[in-house]
């Protein structure tokens, strides 16, 4: 099924010309859009939660564009992608590439389909709506990655321990000089993959996407940042998280990063759209409880109001994006797992406080205990919906394509 807008509603007749008529579209050079970030950059959804975008009227129309004729995952006809991601065994990076499909979220093999996607699948046909040239998605993502170590870039200077956290290590007896070692040694290590990468790609466009003509060149047209989570976390390089701006570092960090892959890339005015962190959903005003997702949420968009970045830099929320009905239902089951942690325990609080109850016992004692929590209908829609843990915004397919389209949509303002 092809991306282009045009070709998707024309009639049949038409639609059998395809080969003759691509030929007489007018020449264009190649779009280049860079994503980059950590895990939910990668996507943790499985193909399989996509039906559960059928369930909802508002993202009906989009599953149809996600989806063939027969039901299969698009497959983008003018939209290419190239994806740097780890490998699942040592620590090393590899590249996967190929026609935009569903399969380019987070992989075990970085050249074969994992079955899940992330924001690029729908970025890329969103983008291909309003573009009847080649598209090409250089996408560089690693789980568990931070911008104050992994990817911060040479502008933001070295990483510094404050006096706390060197006084820490010391009462834990730890080799403090060792850790500093180490911590120069890893500090700007996936940027400079990710900036390497780009440059291999765009040093032979046509190695990977076929459309590219060499004549007409290529132009750099975007980034996508999404990253965020464990920046979020780490309470010991951010210990006033939980205050106003306690975060600061990570919104000088994201500015440095966004000079410097300009400059590194060539690029002054590059587009730049930063997904700003939405997992756990929409913070309520005055919510102490999710202070630290509020402030780190502000940190985050805040480069985008720089007086240097106006017009060129957009911070995208993606909390709203994240499914409340589907997270209800997550939580009721960890209600049920943690009662099942405690049973195996034999807390004192459980029916099996004295030890007595068997394996089968117990397993017949959890199935009856989750079934007065979580209904059918809510089995259901687990299963449709939900793939993989919360801090991965639940695996779900419906929050991840919904992001891929706003982050297009961010992009097109801002002219890239």
């Amino acid at each position: 099924m092809p991306c282009s807008p045009h070709r998707r509603l024309l009639p049949c007749l038409w639609l059998a010309a395809t080969s003759l008529l691509q030929t007489e579209l007018p020449a264009q050079k190649l779009k280049v859009y860079v994503l980059a970030g950590q895990s939910n950059m990668q996507g943790h959804a499985k193909v399989s939660t996509l039906d559960y975008l059928a369930d909802d009227p508002t993202t009906v129309p989009l599953l149809a564009k996600m989806r063939d004729a027969d039901g299969k995952p698009t497959v983008c006809e003018h939209v290419w992608i190239s994806y740097l991601t780890q490998a699942a065994t040592g620590d090393g990076s590899g590249v996967g590439h190929g026609q935009l499909t569903a399969g380019y979220g987070a992989r075990q093999d970085p050249a074969q389909d994992g079955g899940k996607i992330g924001p690029e699948f729908t970025f890329g046909l969103r983008m291909a709506e309003s573009y009847d040239g080649p598209i090409l998605l250089i996408k560089t993502a690693w789980g568990g990655k931070s911008l104050h170590t992994d990817f911060r870039s040479p502008s933001a200077g070295p990483f510094v321990f404050d006096e706390a956290s060197l006084a820490q290590l010391q009462k834990q007896g730890k080799d403090v000089a060792k850790i500093q070692d180490e911590k120069v040694t890893a500090t700007g290590r996936y940027y400079r993959e990710m900036i390497e990468h780009v440059r291999s790609v765009l040093a032979d466009p046509k190695a990977v996407c076929p459309d590219y003509d060499p004549k007409l060149g290529y132009e750099l047209a975007g980034f996508v940042w999404f990253q965020g989570w464990n920046d979020m976390v780490d309470r010991g390089v951010y210990p006033k998280r939980d205050q106003a701006n306690g975060y600061a570092a990570y919104s000088e960090c994201l500015a440095h990063l966004i000079r410097d892959v300009r400059q590194d890339l060539k690029a002054p005015k590059l587009p730049f759209v930063i997904g700003v962190m939405g997992v756990g959903g929409p913070v309520a005003e005055g919510d102490q409880t999710r202070v630290v997702h509020a402030n780190f949420q502000a940190a985050m968009a805040a480069p985008a109001s720089r007086p240097e970045f106006l017009g060129n830099v957009a911070a995208v929320p993606t909390a709203p994006y994240w499914d409340l009905p589907l997270a209800a239902i997550v939580d009721k089951l960890d209600h049920v797992r943690d009662m099942e942690r405690r049973l195996r325990a034999k807390d004192k609080n459980t029916a099996n406080r004295d030890g007595s109850m068997s394996a089968e016992q117990q397993a017949e004692y959890m199935a009856k205990y989750r079934a007065e929590r979580i209904s059918p209908a809510e089995e259901t829609m687990l299963a449709r919906g939900a793939s993989n843990a919360g801090y991965h915004y639940l695996g779900c397919g419906k929050t991840m394509a919904r992001i891929g389209v706003a982050f297009a949509d961010a992009m097109r303002q801002l002219g890239g």
